[in-house]
């Protein structure tokens, strides 16, 4: 009998363990980043060329996302800075992506013009939801999101990108 307990107790207390453990994976809250991050790699969106491209070929590296329109001055101002960037960041397999809040023509003309070296994709109008889920109520331009390998938001920049905090901010991904 003793010896019984001495064997199903420990069990109990395993299984206990992980309930627990399982129980609490379920009910841990989703952050609203997680949700737009999500949101994203669902998409599918036109290039800048007008073919159709799955976002979710991005999951599981290092992003950029940087959210613009060719007629907002400032987005305009700081692509060929952002293409440069590319080039730069590309031995560290970090990718910057580029959301356009306009027509694939436009978009089209703006890539062929300043020889945009980064994938741009065409979101129309339909770009708005998406800031909102990362928390720009305002649809403010450009807005930048960086995103992590592990598929969370590490920082978001609303306005011009500051290229030196950029370069700081990487070191979390």
């Amino acid at each position: 009998m003793k010896r019984n307990i001495l064997i199903f107790v420990p069990i109990a207390i395993l299984f206990c363990v992980i309930g627990v453990y399982f129980g609490a994976q379920r009910h841990t809250p989703t952050s609203p980043e997680s949700v737009a991050v999500a949101g994203l790699f669902a998409q599918e969106m036109p290039d800048a060329s007008g073919k159709a491209s799955s976002l979710s070929q991005w999951k599981g590296k290092p992003l950029i996302v940087n959210f613009w329109a060719t007629w907002c001055a400032p987005c305009v101002e700081e692509m060929p800075e952002l293409n440069a960037f590319q080039t730069e960041i590309a031995a560290k397999n970090i990718q910057i992506i580029g959301i356009g809040i306009d027509s694939v023509d436009n978009i089209g003309k703006f890539a062929e013009k300043y020889k945009i070296s980064y994938p741009l994709y065409v979101a129309g109008s339909g770009a708005t939801a998406l800031l909102r889920q990362f928390g720009n109520q305002a649809g403010g331009l450009p807005f930048t999101v960086l995103i992590g390998r592990d598929g969370e938001v590490k920082k978001m920049y609303l306005g011009s990108i500051k290229f030196d905090e950029l370069r700081k901010d990487l070191a979390l991904l």
